[in-house]
């Protein structure tokens, strides 16, 4: 048979048939097949997903998680986002409605969990940092998520969930690679100067709104480290995001590319020279530095890059005035954490970073 008889000899698929079918494909062990139906998932209409919301969410959040045996199945994570994102604009939201019929306040929790995961894919592989493309889709997902809510059910952001996404963000926006960091103030900025109606829990919002005036941020190039590092180390004096955005600079101030280290450092060393002439100011950011190295420690990705910049913060006398008193608990808690990131260690690279330090 030929034509459009071929055509017709295939069997079809009902609808009870097709997402079953669809989501056993998830599971291939080929990446570009997950890829391929977790995207054909994310395009499915909104009557075919009614009934089955739930299976389909699930499904792909799983996805999403990264396992020993999938690691560098990054697109096909970076998909999984993508397709959660379609199917929540697809299906609506109704705050009192059902798991299985619209987003609601039964199952965005676990939307929000895996979108939020996703900003802490930093896998690589032979060709980079392949969970980049993750990060990127995971901030666009909670963007447009974010925005659906507030113009329909505003009461399902909850207050932590606002603040983890806007700390997250900007985390992005404070690190090396400049598309990730362009797409971060982009995300960053929108949830910050939306107003219809604005986005609740956004913290520090009056503080944010003078630091990054809505007029002045359209010509802002965040790909340019020369203009995107003076804005975002800003962010330091707000103790909400002084944890985020310091974890940031401290993969580019230690970062390889001579641009956006010169930059970076030379933002972060122009705000701690600003606040040597206040001590809780000055403390508040040594007590966050050491945080950010303890809950790193033997994290090559991070504590490397953060030696190096410990060793330029302290080179530059940045923490000179806790040398004058003897034992200060910075100094101490600091040799501390140097001493347990190199124990039993052979890097190289990792060992002239702590000695300097």
């Amino acid at each position: 048979m030929t034509g459009s008889g071929a055509l017709s000899s295939r069997p079809s698929l009902f609808p009870e048939e097709l997402i079953p079918r669809y989501l056993a494909e998830l599971q291939s062990p080929e990446a570009m097949t997950r890829c391929g139906f977790s995207s054909a998932l994310g395009t499915l209409p909104d009557f075919l997903l009614r009934g089955r919301l739930q299976q389909v969410l699930t499904g792909l959040i799983a996805v999403t998680r990264i396992s020993p045996k999938d690691v560098s199945f990054a697109e096909a994570r970076r998909d999984g986002m993508r397709a959660i994102s379609r199917i929540c604009q697809t299906v609506g939201v109704k705050e009192d409605g059902t798991p299985d019929e619209a987003m609601c306040r039964e199952n965005i929790s676990e939307v929000y969990a895996a979108l939020l995961d996703g900003m802490d894919d930093y896998t690589t592989d032979s060709r980079g940092d392949v969970g980049s493309c993750v990060r990127e889709a995971a901030m666009t997902s909670l963007m447009d998520l974010t925005l659906l809510l507030a113009q329909t059910q505003p009461t399902l952001i909850a207050a932590p969930v606002c603040e983890r996404i806007m700390c997250c963000v900007a985390q992005q926006a404070s690190e090396k690679i400049d598309r990730i960091r362009a797409h971060a103030a982009h995300v960053f900025l929108t949830l910050l100067h939306f107003d219809s109606p604005p986005i609740p829990h956004v913290p520090h919002r009056g503080e944010l709104e003078k630091l990054f005036p809505r007029s002045d941020m359209a010509s802002v190039d965040w790909k340019a480290a020369s203009q995107a590092f003076p804005l975002i180390t800003q962010l330091l004096g707000l103790p909400t995001y002084r944890y985020y955005v310091l974890l940031g600079l401290a993969v580019s101030v230690g970062g390889l590319t001579a641009s956006t280290i010169r930059h970076s450092t030379q933002s972060l060393f122009e705000y701690v020279k600003g606040i040597q002439s206040d001590p809780q100011a000055l403390g508040n950011f040594s007590e966050t530095l050491l945080q950010v190295f303890e809950d790193n420690l033997l994290n090559d990705r991070v504590s490397v890059s953060l030696l190096k910049m410990l060793n330029q913060l302290l080179a530059n006398g940045c923490f000179d005035i806790f040398t004058t008193e003897e034992n200060h608990h910075f100094c101490v808690k600091l040799l501390e954490l140097c001493k347990e990131e190199i124990k039993k260690s052979k890097d190289i690279q990792k060992l002239l970073s702590s000695i300097s330090v």
